[in-house]
């Protein structure tokens, strides 16, 4: 396993994009690719490239570029996404319907296998063959690497603390919640809200010059 304790959190995020510009240029049959392509293609500068992946080691051969299989194979490596991935989503209503059926989940290893929801009328519905199961039934001890909320915002931080609680410590919070959890639990934050407050400020025409009289 990697020593990841060192590298800083950014550069995972950035590695993170670098595998998904070489799984494209993969699927295109591209057999070498350059820091610069690859900068290009992520929106960083080269050198942020270089200095990113030598954290983890020395790739490719200057002058010629890295070769996009070994690359790939290696990024996929550090972010463990060649091993399998358990995951847990809590909430079946629309926007947690739609991720149990994310087909991207399944192609880098993270698979969906427990579905959890608190209302009556979810519960024994399957979802992409998974059941819907009560929150009631949430185990003690649940066999997940990572859990998925999409469940309403007021709701998000009791329902994180039992995932918490049932032994799952890397959560993808789609609630739009800030989450009070503990040093030892991991948190991505996904607010499509937010996202699309931001835009709207920047798809704002500017106001027509006035007449001059």
């Amino acid at each position: 396993m990697e020593k990841r304790t060192r590298v800083p959190e950014p550069t995972i995020a950035r590695l993170a994009t670098y595998f998904r510009c070489l799984a494209e240029l993969s699927d295109q049959e591209v057999g070498v690719v350059s820091s610069e392509e690859i900068a290009f293609r992520a929106g960083v500068k080269a050198s942020q490239v270089r200095k990113d992946l030598s954290y983890f080691g020395e790739f490719g051969v200057q002058g010629l570029g890295y070769p996009v299989p070994g690359l790939l194979n290696r990024v996929a490596s550090i972010l463990q996404l060649d091993q399998q991935h358990r995951v847990a989503l809590v909430g079946a209503g629309n926007l947690g319907t739609a991720l149990a059926g994310f087909p991207g989940f399944a192609r880098w290893n993270f698979h969906i296998l427990w579905i959890f929801d608190s209302s009556p009328a979810k519960v024994g519905q399957e979802i992409n063959r998974v059941k819907v199961e009560s929150m009631s039934t949430l185990p003690r001890k649940l066999p997940a690497d990572l859990g998925i909320l999409a469940v309403p915002g007021h709701a998000a931080e009791d329902v994180a603390k039992l995932m918490v609680a049932s032994g799952v410590h890397a959560l993808l919070n789609f609630t739009g919640a800030h989450l009070h959890l503990g040093p030892d639990v991991s948190v991505r934050n996904v607010d499509l809200t937010h996202e699309l407050a931001i835009l709207a400020y920047h798809a704002q025409r500017p106001d027509p010059a006035p007449l001059s009289e």
